[in-house]
């Protein structure tokens, strides 16, 4: 496996700015800052946390995002010190017809939708965040395809949902829920691959075509250079970020 799973990148009218609640919510540092790309990651470089890459917007949030960050809590007042605090930065309570749940469904300033969870073993030991959770009608095909990309093992599997996580046991879920809801338009929040430096990326993009991807042509700017861009088996947008400036993939 030469691609692992690097970021989570979200499209912002402003990006510093929402990078900003990001890192204070989850008391994680804004390691990047430049025009075009904040990058915010947890301050222990040995765990395997994601981190949050915020670029540009180059279109209006319409809808309901079909990726969201699930954060743990250690208890329920912790759960409630965790959604008081995220109000407190700029996040609101929305409605997304979730009905009576234990968990809490927010926003952050700009409309992005996350949820606040009640104490799971599940996740006692992800820390802050414990799950990336992507929509999808088809969680094991979906599942199967991210596991080839990322090098995570699927470890379990239904009709409802599907779970992956680092063999090391480390970090967060990467967790796929059925939505009857087709995609529709392209992402603002989506999930970025990178080579690793041994490897080899016009390899590894024809390795994620064998597995369901395929070639994404847009006229739209890409902030994020040396990366060729790709969809998953639902469309999903995703980038492999490569250090190879003159990398021109087949």
């Amino acid at each position: 496996m030469s691609t692992r799973l690097a970021c989570v990148v979200f499209e912002a009218d402003r990006p510093r700015a929402v990078a900003d609640f990001w890192a204070e919510l989850l008391g994680w540092a804004v390691t990047l800052d430049r025009p075009h790309e904040v990058d915010v990651a947890a301050p222990d470089p040995a765990g395997l946390d994601i981190a949050l890459t915020f670029l540009p917007a180059t279109r209006q949030k319409v809808g309901k995002n079909r990726i969201h960050l699930d954060l743990a809590s250690r208890s329920v007042d912790h759960q409630r010190v965790q959604v008081d605090r995220a109000l407190s930065l700029g996040a609101r309570r929305i409605d997304i017809g979730q009905g009576s749940v234990p968990w809490v469904v927010l926003a952050d300033p700009e409309g992005n939708e996350f949820c606040v969870l009640e104490p799971r073993e599940h996740y006692v030991d992800t820390g802050a965040v414990a799950a990336i959770v992507v929509d999808t009608r088809d969680p094991a095909r979906l599942s199967e395809f991210w596991s080839t990309a990322s090098g995570w093992p699927v470890t379990h599997t239904g009709s409802e949902v599907a779970g992956l996580r680092s063999a090391t046991g480390l970090g967060c879920w990467l967790e796929f829920v059925r939505t009857p809801d087709e995609k529709s338009g392209r992402n603002r929040l989506r999930l970025n691959l990178t080579s690793f430096p041994a490897g080899n990326p016009a390899e590894d993009v024809r390795r994620l075509r064998a597995a369901g991807a395929t070639p994404l042509i847009t006229a739209e700017p890409d902030f994020a250079t040396d990366a060729f861009t790709l969809a998953d088996p639902e469309t999903n947008e995703f980038s492999v970020l490569t250090t190879y400036s003159d990398f021109t993939p087949v």
